[in-house]
């Protein structure tokens, strides 16, 4: 392979990319503006959920529980009902997500010192917010009780033989954001990157300019090899940008060694981008080779290769399936060098795959590709 004829393959795909600034520009900005709107958008973190109460009650200790629900963020009083028939109709309108219910006897029970109980509706439609609301629940009304023990002089309760002490790893502050932000960063690289290079052979077959390289000396790799390099180039710019706003804007930390990162992103673009050469060397059409690489990338990244639902809780057959997606690999990666700062010695089974999805990807391109019209 003749370094001086791929850098001339190369030379000619840079400047078909600078005779159209507009859209060399919108590659460039566009996965820093999609991080930004998914970072954003996409967010785990429950806070501010709709609660009503119904408090016949109205004492002091009843307002305080209320009060101590409210203030602490995760939930936002929207409502004080004045019968118990109006918590089916703000749960189904959808004004509240969860009602507590206060009983009439609540202040007399606690001055007494009985056990007061309270009850909570919570609408389950939307199982995720509604397991989350329970959980907060439960433990602010706990803390509650105990906090206004304390105040008036109660004995602590029995202790448990075990006391938990729990401290948090790698995402000390629990943020959602800064796991969901590498993955996206996958996400991204691997569509703009396989939509990049589906264009390459194809483009050349639609305009008539095959037929010059057909009858060069260029031998197939060689072909392959210029088209791949000014989108590797594009592609680390991107990935540059995509960090730099991700630090910034979000606070994701890159505990790991940066040199490692590098060369696995490296494999990992190799291996997106040689998705999408295979793909323009089977397509007829641009259009077609767009629409194909769009579907074949977007939606088995998101849901398939661990960026919101983990694969181990897949069935067996598609843990196995997508093994075989480059994405599912570093998607691993990108998350444990920037918060865990693994190294290669855990990270080695992942790097292999890598290299030998990018082996395949770009070997079976160069079989497939001919350099005929």
């Amino acid at each position: 392979m003749s370094v001086r004829r791929v850098w001339a393959v190369a030379d000619k795909e840079i400047r078909y990319l600078l005779r159209d600034p507009r859209s060399l520009g919108v590659t460039l900005l566009l996965p820093v503006v999609l991080l930004v709107l998914f970072g954003y958008a996409i967010n785990f973190d429950v806070k501010g959920i709709p609660l009503a109460v119904y408090d016949p009650d109205l004492t002091p200790a009843s307002r305080d529980l209320t009060n101590a629900l409210s203030r602490a963020g995760y939930f936002r009083l929207v409502a004080m009902l004045s019968s118990p028939q109006q918590a089916d109709r703000v749960l189904a309108a959808g004004k509240a997500k969860v009602v507590l219910v206060i009983p009439r006897d609540f202040g007399a029970d606690l001055a007494a010192g009985r056990p007061a109980q309270v009850q909570s509706l919570i609408n389950g439609a939307d199982s995720l917010t509604a397991t989350v609301a329970l959980g907060y629940l439960e433990g602010m009304i706990q803390d509650w009780a105990a906090r206004r023990g304390e105040r008036r002089g109660a004995p602590p309760g029995p202790r448990l033989p075990i006391e938990p002490r729990v401290r948090v790893w790698f995402n000390e502050d629990l943020a959602s954001v800064k796991f969901i932000t590498p993955g996206l960063a996958v996400v991204i690289l691997m569509l703009l990157s396989a939509l990049l290079t589906s264009q390459t052979i194809v483009r050349e077959r639609e305009r008539g300019t095959m037929e010059g390289l057909a009858v060069s000396p260029l031998t197939r790799g060689e072909i392959l090899a210029g088209k791949l390099l000014p989108y590797v180039l594009i592609a680390l710019v991107d990935v540059a940008l995509v960090a730099t706003a991700g630090r910034l804007l979000f606070g994701v930390p890159l505990r790991g060694l940066p040199l490692l990162l590098l060369a696995l992103l490296l494999t990992y673009l190799l291996a997106a981008l040689g998705i999408g050469l295979f793909i323009s060397a089977l397509a007829r059409t641009q259009q077609a080779a767009y629409l194909v690489a769009f579907i074949a990338t977007l939606l088995p990244t998101i849901l398939l290769t661990g960026f919101i639902f983990p694969v181990s809780s897949m069935p067996r057959v598609f843990q196995a399936l997508v093994q075989i997606h480059p994405a599912t690999h570093f998607m691993v990666v990108a998350r444990a060098v920037s918060l865990k700062a693994a190294g290669l010695s855990v990270l080695w089974p992942r790097a292999v795959a890598l290299v030998a999805l990018a082996v395949v990807v770009l070997g079976a391109t160069t079989a497939k590709f001919r350099k005929t019209l």
